[in-house]
């Protein structure tokens, strides 16, 4: 596995090599420039805890996380299968293995820093958010897109991921290919056949997969066989998630990202890993004591999300199929929070949306947005209260009845 050159991991100098060696053998050194002000009785009332400093996040909260994340999921699909008969069916979650930090869109950002030098690549899927397209050019990094192709469901184009790896004009650039299981808008999961290959593909190339998995749990209409990619052994392998989607609280800034994959690849990732980490500073205390409070809710939480979601899910059929004109339709979604309709492509996607807000005051997002490759989608939330979300697909079926008749 290929590493980007910006982390320093040169060798320690002899005062922290010392350190290091006395820390190994249990021996607790003094030190004259303990600057930390919690070691000195200083700490404020509010903020009562000793400041530990761990890169990776609080102890406490990572064996919370890690105590969660084994007992909801155990390990992955792709865990059982290379287990041997001999080998118990679930896997513990090693703390050790967790990064928590404030948000998914920082993890981009450190995996980025992990992998890529300047000018270097990752392969990311469109249709898309365009997210992971802006944090890697902030990071001096360039984006391959690879197509979501649709044939009465999403799949991904194996093949073509394998030509964009073997082109010479970007293959030897690419150092990760970036997995939303499932995706955003198009609700696709990655396929257990798709997965298989694309494993095969990252480990023979030596690329890594950044696998977004923060809406993995709300299923629409699935299909059989998915798996999260959290715990792959076979490819190294960041899984993120976060309590943004998980507890439907886009404030609760809190994402982590699983390490996963070969021993020696994780060994020597999360020793550049944690040198990102340390620079970039741990998570607060006072944001990551409401971490086991916050999990004890997430279950809850999600199902009352996921209800929602189908509920509206399950409205938006009735009333499409209600619909006498019959020009409106919905691409089916295997999971997430959004669906993409499918409008008349004789309507320009701008007009159709400015219409509406002139009509009924509502606006949206049109699919050139996600880079869709032809005119004629629009994405709906499910999120909203159920009257509210069936006014929203009224007013959609009335503008786009209302510009075709």
């Amino acid at each position: 596995m290929r590493f980007s050159s910006r982390v320093d991991i040169s060798a320690p100098n002899p005062i922290a090599a010392a350190e290091a060696a006395a820390k190994a053998q249990g021996t607790a050194l003094g030190k004259l420039n303990d600057s930390n002000p919690t070691r000195h009785g200083l700490a404020p009332a509010l903020v009562p805890e000793v400041y530990t400093a761990d890169p990776r996040g609080p102890r406490i909260a990572r064996e919370a996380l890690a105590a969660f994340l084994t007992a909801t999921y155990g390990c992955s699909e792709a865990e059982e299968e290379t287990k041997s008969e001999a080998e118990p069916n679930t896997e513990p979650v090693d703390p050790n293995r967790l990064y928590i930090l404030s948000s998914t869109s920082e993890a981009y950002s450190w995996l980025i820093k992990l992998l890529c030098d300047a000018g270097d690549a990752v392969l990311a899927p469109k249709p898309g958010y365009p997210l992971i397209e802006s944090i890697a050019r902030l990071e001096c990094v360039d984006t391959v897109e690879y197509q979501l192709q649709f044939d009465g469901s999403w799949y991904i184009d194996v093949a073509e991921l394998e030509s964009l790896l073997d082109d010479p004009a970007v293959g030897d650039r690419i150092r990760a290919l970036v997995l939303i299981n499932p995706n955003n808008p198009t609700g696709s999961y990655v396929k257990p056949e798709e997965r298989e290959r694309i494993v095969t593909l990252c480990r023979e190339r030596g690329v890594a997969i950044i696998a977004d998995e923060v809406f993995y749990d709300y299923t629409l209409e699935p299909f059989a066989g998915n798996a999260r990619l959290a715990g792959e052994r076979r490819v190294l392998t960041f899984a993120l998630d976060g309590f943004s989607k998980m507890l439907a609280a886009p404030h609760a800034k809190v994402g982590w990202i699983q390490v996963s994959g070969p021993a020696d690849d994780v060994t020597e990732a999360q020793r550049r890993l944690d040198v990102i980490a340390d620079d970039y500073l741990p998570m607060s205390d006072i944001i990551a004591r409401d971490i086991p409070a916050l999990l004890d809710a997430a279950g809850s939480q999600t199902d009352r999300v996921r209800a929602r979601v189908r509920g509206n899910l399950a409205t938006l059929h009735r009333l499409l199929d209600a619909d006498e004109h019959g020009l409106v339709s919905v691409l089916r979604a295997e999971g997430g929070w959004n669906v993409l309709l499918r409008v008349p492509s004789v309507i320009d996607e701008n007009e159709l949306v400015l219409a509406m807000i002139e009509r009924h005051g509502l606006s949206g997002q049109p699919g050139y947005f996600f880079d869709m490759t032809s005119n004629g989608y629009l994405a709906i939330s499910l999120l909203p209260e159920p009257d509210g979300f069936e006014r929203n697909v009224r007013a959609v079926l009335d503008t786009v009845n209302g510009l075709v008749g």
